[in-house]
């Protein structure tokens, strides 16, 4: 019951490593609100986590849905303990793309843009609106999700990647500025990991990546969801500023 009495938010929290993590933090003990953009499974995950826990219809690039969300939390329970940012998506396409020495495709903006809104300004909306309720109680602990590819980089994916890097960034400058009020400021760096995409993704591509990946697996969302949680315990009191990687040792493009 590590996170017993706390009260946790998490973005995304309707599928995948968000509704893991979710249920990671409800197993502790902790008091859990999600918000995601898909109305009936965030329901029906919020259901599952219990009596106290809630569900938000919540775009995280729309700041005043963000500030809705948090503010309704904080009045409702009397305090914010704890957000990870995890809502997150993809739009993958190479800059550009040639053959014959002709152009014949590249990054359409619009994605660039929509990436960027979700995945980078997500995340700066939600901490913005949640860190003075932490400042206010001396106390929180802030959680980002960027990608071994926010470090590594990636073939297709210019719009993810600058995101997920930008995270890494985001999170060192908030560890800076927060710590002096007690909040702790922490990143996480997901490798591959066996969402419910999984089973549309080509068995050849499956086969490489384990191949590559030293632990001979794919992570499941448990996986991430038990870094989130040491990272959100007291066990990571002295912890602030970092990125961990969650990736059984791969390294991406090697």
């Amino acid at each position: 019951m590590r996170m017993k009495n706390k009260v946790v938010l998490i973005t995304g929290g309707a599928a995948g490593i968000g509704k893991a993590t979710a249920a990671r933090f409800a197993e502790e003990g902790a008091t859990v609100s999600i918000c995601d953009v898909a109305q009936e499974p965030g329901e029906r995950a919020a259901k599952s986590l219990g009596a106290e826990a809630s569900f938000y219809r919540v775009d995280v690039a729309d700041r005043q849905q963000i500030q809705a969300w948090v503010d309704a939390v904080a009045l409702r329970h009397g305090r914010i303990d704890v957000l990870v940012n995890n809502a997150g998506i993809l739009r993958d396409s190479q800059l550009v793309k040639v053959k014959d020495g002709a152009l014949i495709g590249e990054m359409p903006e619009a994605e660039f843009d929509l990436v960027i809104s979700i995945d980078l300004k997500g995340v700066f909306n939600c901490a913005q609106a949640a860190a003075p309720y932490m400042i206010r109680q001396r106390r929180g602990v802030i959680l980002n999700a960027s990608s071994i590819v926010g470090i590594d980089g990636n073939i297709g994916q210019t719009n993810y990647v600058a995101a997920k890097a930008g995270v890494i960034g985001m999170t060192k400058v908030w560890a800076r500025e927060l710590g002096r009020y007690g909040i702790r400021v922490n990143a996480i760096a997901p490798g591959y990991t066996a969402t419910e995409i999984f089973q549309s993704i080509p068995q050849k591509f499956l086969e490489t990546v384990t191949a590559r990946t030293p632990l001979g697996r794919w992570a499941q969302p448990r996986d991430i969801a038990n870094a989130y949680l040491f990272l959100a315990s007291d066990e990571a009191s002295f912890i602030t500023g970092v990125v961990l990687r969650v990736d059984g040792g791969i390294v991406v493009g090697t």
